[in-house]
């Protein structure tokens, strides 16, 4: 088993990258965690997370609680293009998750936040998402 963060965006960076509205809006190899390049719009990039472990759980199992943030990066004035982004994401993220070595008891797609960066070209959103996941010791 893999750290529980890293297990998480493992198995959400292989959603994204196989989802046709996602990435008819991303490169696939733009969905990453990472530094956002400005030569590399748009992109989700996976940064922010969190872990909280939460104890044993029956038949010799751990649980931990995983929040991540997917900011989302456009260079698009109107933001049009970063909200359709934001939608499609969510919209991938509604389906199960495939894990390995672990399973997800909880996991959502909390909120989308539209910031206002200092450049008026660059839009930016982030998508929080919250997970519990359970593996066996």
């Amino acid at each position: 088993m893999i750290e529980p963060s890293l297990a998480l965006q493992t198995a959400i960076n292989t959603r994204l990258t196989t989802s046709p509205d996602v990435v008819a809006l991303v490169a696939a190899d733009q969905i990453r965690t990472g530094s956002m390049r400005r030569e590399q719009l748009p992109s989700v990039i996976m940064q922010g997370a969190q872990t909280e472990y939460l104890g044993y759980a029956s038949g010799n199992q751990y649980l931990a609680r995983v929040f991540l943030d997917l900011h989302i990066w456009t260079l698009d004035a109107g933001g049009d293009m970063a909200k359709a982004i934001g939608f499609a994401l969510h919209g991938a993220l509604l389906a199960p998750l495939d894990m390995v070595d672990c399973a997800i008891d909880f996991f959502e797609a909390k909120n989308v936040r539209w910031l206002r960066d200092p450049d008026p070209d660059f839009a930016h959103g982030v998508l929080n998402v919250e997970a519990v996941i359970r593996w066996r010791l």
